[in-house]
């Protein structure tokens, strides 16, 4: 088992940090165009969302394919593959014909970036020393943050200079490149016990996750945040290209690096989780999510800026502790367990436009801030459930 803070810790933990950055310049590239796309296509803000919608939908469905299939062959080489995948993908999306082209390819390229989550942290179960574990989550899912920010930055400088298509090109490039890096860095976990594939098998596991409700708390909390958060971010997209700000791709690109609170509240929650507990820190950063959320209904940039800040914040600092708390009760089967929480964080994101359109239909981003208070509020019951088992487990 690799101990916390060696060298192979420092190896392992940056493969990994860099396959997620891949995975996450990919999927939100298109989310500053969205507003562009619209105009582009002629379609309804729920239409051009759906470019979104349809990959972290495919992409849930995905978990549920490679992460017992990992059980059974390994995990180093489908996060390999699918990341090579991933980038050839992006550079077809530059080349899309029409609207309906450039969705069923987003519909094809979120499968295959569910191969890297899918399996990410059951390969650091299954290699790392439980502190070990703790620390490299965090750094982990600080790198989803980053390639988050980096995906939209990217995606809309380069669209400012030569319009979406550039946008595609720029991140299908920076896979392939990054995707060779992965490559040679990924060492091959020496714990690793296969399974042979078992399709019964696969799916008593799954339904034996879904009864434990120790995971299912953590299965729910995760798809709810989550559905809040980034749904978030697509309205204040149409918020914010509209009057009286009327930023341009590039300034709603860098909106996103708001996500750089998210980066850090990730990085610390290992540290937070150890002091103060993982259940108490996560019923924190739902707090802070609906605080962050009622800055953004004051109308100054600066506040709208400050308020999505705190949002990623307390976001990723629950999402991080959310993630480890399934490696730590799953029995057995991580990479099913691991990916089931994945299809909850993704369906969640991918439904969260179909629960939020009609609040801003009828109320605009007042209406979206009320909306999102209604699920938040679910979520910050369901930590304190979290909270109560933690204290029993420790009498």
């Amino acid at each position: 088992m690799i101990e916390d803070k060696t060298r192979a810790w420092w190896r392992a933990t940056m493969a990994l940090c860099l396959g997620s950055f891949l995975v996450f310049i990919n999927l939100y590239v298109p989310q500053p165009l969205l507003p562009e796309l619209k105009t582009l296509y002629g379609v309804s803000t729920l239409g051009v969302s759906l470019l979104m919608s349809v990959a972290t939908l495919s992409l849930a469905f995905a978990l549920l394919v490679f992460g017992p299939l990992s059980d059974a062959i390994g995990r180093e080489g489908i996060m390999r593959i699918t990341l090579l995948l991933a980038g050839g993908l992006s550079l077809a999306l530059a080349f899309a014909p029409n609207f309906e082209s450039l969705l069923l390819l987003r519909l094809v390229q979120g499968f295959v970036l569910g191969g890297l989550p899918a399996v990410a942290i059951a390969w650091m179960g299954d290699a790392f020393e439980k502190p070990a574990l703790l620390s490299a989550v965090g750094l982990y899912i600080g790198a989803n943050s980053l390639g988050g920010i980096s995906g939209r930055i990217v995606g809309g400088v380069a669209a400012e200079v030569g319009g979406p298509q550039a946008a595609f090109i720029a991140v299908g490039v920076i896979t392939l490149i990054g995707c060779a890096l992965f490559w040679r860095l990924l060492p091959n976990s020496r714990t690793f016990m296969p399974k042979r594939f078992q399709l019964r098998r696969a799916l008593t596991d799954l339904v034996g996750h879904l009864r434990t409700p120790v995971l299912l708390a953590a299965y729910c909390l995760g798809g709810i945040n989550f559905l809040i958060f980034i749904n978030q971010y697509s309205y204040i997209t149409f918020r914010l290209a509209a009057e009286p700000y009327q930023l341009a791709a590039t300034g709603l690109g860098l909106i996103f690096l708001t996500y750089l609170g998210g980066t850090f509240g990730s990085t610390v929650s290992g540290r937070l989780a150890q002091r103060f507990s993982p259940a108490t820190c996560m019923m924190a950063g739902v707090v802070i999510l609906m605080m962050g959320t009622a800055v953004t209904l004051n109308n100054s940039l600066v506040l709208i800026v400050v308020g999505l800040t705190i949002n990623a914040f307390g976001f990723f600092l629950t999402h991080s502790l959310a993630s480890s708390w399934v490696g730590r009760y799953a029995q057995g089967a991580r990479g099913s367990a691991s990916a089931l929480y994945l299809v909850f964080y993704y369906v969640g994101a991918s439904l969260g436009g179909f629960w939020l359109e009609p609040f801003w239909q009828g109320a605009g981003w007042p209406g979206v801030t009320w909306g999102s208070w209604v699920l938040l509020s679910v979520t910050l019951i369901i930590t304190l459930g979290m909270r109560r088992f933690e204290q029993r487990q420790g009498s």
